[in-house]
């Protein structure tokens, strides 16, 4: 299991850490031991929070319904709950999760 990829009763615990204001939204690998991801909207006012969302459920091909953040209003490391099973989180991010 990946160090950023956890069990969690719902689903996947997917730690995260962010990088708002980039040019593009995408996944960047590994930082930290937590699963660098790059997004394009600014930190401000929950922006980049709801753009990480949707964007994480987009990767998972999954509703934003289904992918919560538990942890990490304000800063960079930022927990998310994903209702998948980690083996089916790997497979829907495929090489870029590290």
């Amino acid at each position: 299991m990946k160090t950023w990829l956890k069990n969690h009763a719902q689903g996947s615990l997917l730690l995260l850490y962010i990088q708002p204001g980039a040019s593009r939204s995408e996944v960047a690998g590994i930082h930290a031991e937590r699963l660098k991801v790059k997004i394009k909207a600014p930190p401000r006012e929950g922006e980049a929070n709801r753009a990480l969302i949707e964007f994480v459920a987009k990767c998972l091909g999954i509703s934003k319904s289904r992918v919560f953040l538990i942890r990490g209003e304000s800063p960079r490391q930022k927990d998310l709950v994903a209702e998948l099973l980690p083996s089916e989180v790997l497979i829907s991010l495929g090489p870029q999760a590290g």
